[in-house]
């Protein structure tokens, strides 16, 4: 069993991987393998709806040659996929909606790759906009039919500068909430 946690953040270390490795933690501390792609300093380009990945059907994207391609059989061997995003403008980083528009083309193309894994957001605003960015993780994870699980709140914290999400008491307690719950439901899917 493994779960991928994906850091949409273009920053390093900051609120939504502190977020993401704490949920990762948990997680592995469930007897699950959990693994962490950051996003940041990767060429990641937008999909261009070129179809190729439709013709070739190989799981893979053929429209870019960049930084994501290799990570595609990561992602979609894995049984559980947390993606964490800062919230920038209302909405969830141009890296996180370059990779979920890819990784949910490509898996839909080719008969579901995605389909009945665990899906989870975790996301972090300075001041407002988690809630839509929630969603629109929340989106990606539905149409590729994948299977979501609850939290004590909605999966979001509070936080601007470096390491302050981690000072939003509820906001952890929700993360680890998630993360327990995470973990629990792909121990049921897998037996």
């Amino acid at each position: 069993m493994e779960v991928i946690g994906v850091c949409g953040s273009p920053r390093k270390g900051g609120n939504s991987e502190q977020l993401l490795e704490l949920a990762l933690r948990i997680i592995a501390g469930e007897g699950i393998r959990a693994e962490k792609i950051l996003l940041a300093g990767k060429q990641i380009s937008p999909c261009r709806a070129c179809g190729k990945c439709r013709e070739e059907r190989d799981g893979r994207c053929h429209g870019h040659d960049d930084d994501l391609v290799p990570l595609l059989p990561t992602i979609y061997d894995a049984d559980g996929l947390l993606l964490a995003t800062p919230v920038y403008f209302g909405a969830a980083t141009a890296e996180m909606t370059a990779f979920v528009d890819r990784v949910g083309y490509v898996s839909r193309a080719n008969g579901g790759l995605l389909s009945r894994k665990v899906g989870a957001p975790i996301v972090v605003a300075r001041r407002a906009g988690q809630n839509f960015t929630v969603a629109q993780l929340n989106y990606f994870f539905l149409i590729n039919g994948m299977i979501l699980p609850g939290a004590s709140y909605w999966p979001i914290a509070f936080g601007g500068a470096k390491g302050e999400a981690l000072e939003d008491e509820e906001g952890v307690e929700t993360i680890e909430s998630l993360a327990r719950n995470v973990a629990w439901l792909v121990k049921k899917i897998q037996k």
